[in-house]
């Protein structure tokens, strides 16, 4: 029998592992996105977030639809209109603008409320409620960034913390959108990435230009800057952020930004800052509720530590590994159940009778036991 990743008809479904590859690689865009304080800070020319956002926005959405070559069709060319506006057009300069103005720090915390503000939105626009576990760990998560990044010596900008929160609110509202439309069929992350790169930055071109312009010296430094925004913090994360929404719950995925208030702090420790005991403190909160939300609750939690240890824990007495006291694993049918489309009475495969019934091969879906087999 060889190797196969589909199940068969009527088959019992194998396991359900946690999505620990697609959690990892869509929490990569807000740990690029906690890059932004100190790029925007230390690079970048002062007094210019829209040209900021436009130059991250525009080239990248237009390298992309260059790559994929794929428009949008009908109702998505404003659907790519309001998500571009939101995720992008809005975003950027906002998020610029609280840089410039407010400490990094700062402007990471209100970053950070973004999961509350997604969960109160989810309610209404998908009718999901997130868990009271969820709820608790998106609060704890808020209030360890702000252990992190608050102090005394932290001063407010009223313009900077309106822009900060008008920045979080429009990427909530883009992210629960996205969410709650997916994408069509046949259409990848990076052509979505595309879409709404190009738009936020067609938007934010005329806006530029009649109140910005363009800043008179542009140095080694601000290029370096605005290509890495561009790419790693626009067209890179982007496509990571938009794959990772349309495989996670919002639930999931929301507190992933609280990555990028930690990087924001990793950076600024290597820079030469230190953490007190309560900042060290809040650290380790803010990880703990990124790493608890991705559970609908503490049973969840408890499940996963059980079933790892029994998995690394051979059954005992003859027979298949794993099998303990006659019950199922991994979807494997004993005291006389069949397999849907399997005829298994009368014949024998060795090394796998129970019972007095031989149980055939099964494959697992999108997993390798051994060759692709239950042994």
């Amino acid at each position: 029998m060889h190797p196969t990743t589909e199940r068969p008809s009527g088959l019992p479904r194998v396991s359900r592992a946690l999505p620990i590859a697609t959690v990892a690689l869509t929490a990569l865009a807000p740990a690029a996105w906690g890059t932004t304080y100190a790029v925007t800070t230390e690079l970048l020319p002062p007094g210019h977030p829209m040209f900021a956002g436009l130059v991250r926005a525009l080239p990248a959405g237009l390298l992309a639809l260059a790559i994929t070559r794929v428009l949008p069709r009908g109702d998505w060319w404003w659907k790519a209109g309001v998500l571009g506006a939101l995720n992008i057009g809005t975003l950027f300069p906002l998020l610029f603008l609280a840089a410039e103005r407010l400490p990094g720090g700062v402007a990471a915390t209100l970053g950070a409320a973004q999961p509350l503000l997604v969960a109160g939105l989810a309610i209404a626009a998908l009718h999901v409620r997130p868990t009271v576990w969820r709820w608790t760990w998106g609060v704890l998560g808020v209030a360890g960034v702000g252990l992190v990044v608050l102090g005394p010596e932290a001063r407010l900008d009223a313009v900077g913390v309106l822009a900060g929160l008008g920045g979080t609110t429009a990427m909530a509202c883009g992210t629960v959108l996205t969410k709650c439309w997916g994408r069509p069929a046949g259409v990848g992350s990076l052509t979505l990435a595309g879409w709404q790169l190009t738009m936020g930055g067609l938007l934010l071109l005329p806006l530029t230009l009649a109140i910005e312009g363009v800043p008179q010296r542009i140095d080694a430094g601000a290029a370096t800057g605005y290509l890495w925004l561009g790419s790693v913090g626009g067209l890179i994360a982007y496509t990571l952020w938009f794959r990772g929404i349309g495989k996670l719950s919002v639930g999931a995925s929301a507190p992933l930004v609280l990555l990028s208030p930690l990087v924001a702090t990793v950076i600024g420790t290597a820079l030469g800052e230190s953490l007190s005991l309560p900042q060290s403190l809040g650290f380790a909160l803010a990880l703990a509720a990124l790493l608890a939300a991705q559970f609908e609750s503490a049973a969840g939690v408890w499940r996963v530590l059980v079933r790892g240890r029994r998995q690394q824990r051979p059954g005992p007495g003859p027979g298949p590994e794993g099998l303990r006291g006659g019950g199922p694993v991994l979807g494997v049918p004993v005291r006389g159940e069949s397999v849907p489309g399997m005829s298994v009475r009368g014949q024998s495969v060795p090394g796998m009778s129970v019972r007095g019934e031989s149980v055939p091969e099964v494959p697992v879906r999108d997993e390798r036991v051994g060759e692709g087999r239950v042994r």
